[in-house]
């Protein structure tokens, strides 16, 4: 069983044990007070009379403990305001006088107004004293779980304003994404209507996945290739054989942690400033390896450049699928989500990101990757 004061809970072994302790120290003290005159009781009597002064304390202390709650120092503003707590005090203090006079009529041969008169001369200050620690310890134990509270409550509102801006941020992607496939599609109308119709049944499959996906802000690497694979069936058909997608996958990072679609942004990035734009053909390589601690995830194009031909951790002309990534590594990872460009030899663009190699627990049906 346990015993509540205030908020606090604590065992009743444990409290009386605290209390015993009080009873002993003090009675011990009263014996040697009384040595040091030259006129000493039986030690029992010592052990008697603390006993019930303080068991009586010790009975008394949820009210105190309640009554500090009710009517606290903390804030007080005016003189006024204190009469409550004081009053308080005085009444509880003659409270255990009473008490304690009662319990010891009996074992004494004075009556019992005379031990109400000893108890008040001799314990009154030192009652208000015990009543004043014991609200003083309701009030920093009151103190301590408001700031603890209000610590719990900046963490939960700080966890809850990333999330909102995570889910901004990944809000933005697909809509980025659709607009994109959407005017491919219509471009590709004009040529080859057949392949424009499996284009749309396959941004519609890809659609459904991203209605479907985990609406957390991490899947694993597996399910995230999955979702890529439709996308990238989109550009096959769109480039046909002038594009051509290369994935290297250890095995030992298909189950690593990754922010939910942070590959397809990055990939329609490459082919945008790659393919897109330049004359010839073009390669994506899609790579996933582990490097100590970190799980680092690289996507390649062999006919692209940056403007200086120097590595960069962004670069202007990346557009909103960059700067996102950027922006849900750091808020995801903080410093341990990174990620580059890199200019290849002796042509195209690396983007590097780095973040932290921790396995989820994925319990979709996603289909297997083929890993090389």
């Amino acid at each position: 069983m346990k015993l509540r004061l205030g908020t606090t809970d604590i065992g009743w072994r444990r409290y009386i044990a605290l209390w015993t302790v009080v009873v002993v120290v003090f009675a011990v003290q009263r014996y040697q007070q009384d040595a040091l005159s030259g006129h000493t009781w039986d030690a029992t009597d010592y052990l008697r009379w603390s006993m019930i002064q303080w068991y009586t304390w010790a009975a008394l202390a949820p009210a105190v403990f309640e009554l500090a709650a009710r009517y606290p120092v903390i804030g007080v503003t005016r003189l006024r305001e204190l009469f409550r707590p004081i009053a308080a005090s005085i009444a509880v203090t003659l409270l255990s006088l009473f008490i304690g006079a009662l319990v010891s009529a009996p074992f004494e041969p004075s009556s019992f107004a005379e031990q109400f008169r000893q108890f008040l001369g001799q314990h009154f200050a030192t009652g208000l004293l015990t009543y004043w620690s014991l609200f003083a310890i309701q009030q920093a134990l009151q103190f301590r779980e408001e700031k603890n509270r209000r610590e719990m409550e900046a963490s939960r509102m700080a966890a809850e304003l990333a999330q909102s801006r995570l889910q901004s941020l990944k809000s933005q992607l697909q809509p980025h994404f659709l607009f994109n496939t959407l005017h491919a599609i219509a471009t590709l109308l004009k040529e080859d209507t057949l392949s424009a119709e499996d284009m749309l049944l396959r941004l519609s499959d890809l659609l459904r996945a991203f209605l479907e996906d985990y609406d957390g802000q991490e899947v694993s690497l597996r399910r995230e290739l999955v979702l890529l694979d439709l996308y990238l069936g989109i550009q096959a058909m769109r480039f046909k054989d002038r594009l051509a997608i290369r994935i290297y996958v250890a095995p030992d990072t298909l189950d690593c942690a990754v922010p939910s679609l942070i590959l397809q942004p990055i990939v329609e990035n490459a082919i945008h400033h790659g393919i897109s734009e330049r004359v010839g053909s073009d390669i994506i390589e899609i790579e996933s390896r582990r490097e100590g601690d970190l799980l680092c995830i690289e996507v390649r194009n062999r006919n692209s450049t940056l403007e200086n031909g120097e590595g960069r951790r962004t670069h202007k002309g990346h557009g909103v699928g960059l700067s996102n990534t950027q922006l849900r590594l750091q808020e995801l990872y903080g410093e341990a989500g990174k990620v580059r460009l890199d200019m290849l030899w002796p042509e195209g663009v690396a983007c590097r990101i780095h973040l932290p190699f921790r396995r989820i627990e994925d319990m979709d049906d996603s289909p297997e990757i083929d890993t090389v």
